[in-house]
Parts: C-alpha cells; sequence; structure tokens
C-alpha cells in the first residue's frame, strides 16, 4: 500500500496566517499610517489616476496570490522565511520572475501611490524596493543556495531576479 500523501490544509492555514499579517502589516497599515502622516485623505474626485492606480493595486494581487499557492501546493511550505517552501518552485509565476511576490506587491504600493498621488508613498514603495532587494540578495538567496544547491543555481541563471521575461524565453531573452 502507498505512503498517504500528507494534507495541505495546515500549511494553506499557516501560510494564510503569514501572508494576511505581511499584507496587514506592509501592504494596508504602514501605508495608511503614511497617508495620515503626510495629511493625504482620500481622493475628492475619481479620474484617470485613480482608475490606474487601482487597477494597479488590483494587478498586483495576481502574481502574489498565485505565488503564495505555489508555495503551498507545490512547494509544501509558506512564503514565511521561518516556514519556507520544502521544495524549490520553478513553476507558476517562478517561470517568469524568481521574485513574483515582492513584484507583486511593489505593483500594488505604485498603484497606491498613484491613486492618492502621495509623494510619502512614492518614498514608501521606494524604501520598500530597496529592503526587498537587499532582503532577497542577502538573505533570501544564500539561503536558496544552501538549501537547493545546483538546482537553485541552474534556475537563477536561466529566470532573472526581478525583470519578468516572456514565455518562451530564457532569462536572457532569448527564444528557449
Amino acid at each position: 500500500m502507498g505512503r498517504a500523501r500528507p494534507s495541505p490544509w495546515p500549511t494553506l492555514a499557516r501560510a494564510l496566517t503569514y501572508g494576511s499579517a505581511f499584507v496587514a502589516l506592509v501592504l494596508v497599515w504602514l501605508p495608511g499610517r503614511m497617508l495620515t502622516w503626510s495629511g493625504v485623505s482620500r481622493p475628492e474626485t475619481v479620474g484617470p489616476a485613480q482608475w490606474a492606480g487601482g487597477a494597479l493595486v488590483l494587478l498586483g494581487i495576481v502574481p502574489m496570490a498565485w505565488s503564495f499557492f505555489a508555495f503551498v501546493f507545490r512547494g509544501k511550505g509558506t512564503p514565511a522565511p521561518f516556514d519556507p517552501p520544502r521544495a524549490l518552485v520553478v513553476s507558476g509565476p517562478y517561470r517568469f520572475v524568481r521574485n513574483p511576490m515582492y513584484l507583486g506587491a511593489m505593483t500594488s504600493l505604485l498603484g497606491a501611490a498613484i491613486h492618492y498621488a502621495s509623494p510619502a508613498l512614492f518614498a514608501y514603495l521606494a524604501a520598500f524596493v530597496v529592503w526587498a532587494h537587499l532582503f532577497v540578495v542577502l538573505y533570501e538567496e544564500p539561503g536558496l543556495r544552501r538549501t537547493f544547491g545546483p538546482a537553485y543555481k541552474a534556475y537563477a541563471s536561466e529566470v532573472r531576479r526581478w525583470l519578468p521575461r516572456r514565455p518562451g524565453r530564457d532569462g536572457r531573452g532569448h527564444a528557449a
């Protein structure tokens, strides 16, 4: 008789808890505080900037959610650094870029900054971009190299860190 597959539900529950905390803090509460501290309030009218900003917020959610579920169901782990995937995830959005969750968060923050026309949110976005880059380069990537060795090295040589590749292209933009 075959071995029973472990249930994904405990991992999903942990991932939802950690993911919700990250989104609540980094993408909702802190930007909200930035708006309050800088005196920016809700736009009086809804114009093209608000529609474009809203569209970017929604667009940013797509790679975050897709990545989240890839971590849970393919990687058997969560996005949290202290409860990472057990398997290297190179499918789904990770076929196109190595950091789709961060890119989704950046896209959503950009949308909020545009929606509110807020210099404070643009500054927050810039700080988040610098933090994410340093965190990825100094913490995440060395850990992935230690954990997954040659498999991660091969993946990293094919898929770019921040600029998504087009489907059917290798990490350097050449036809696959």
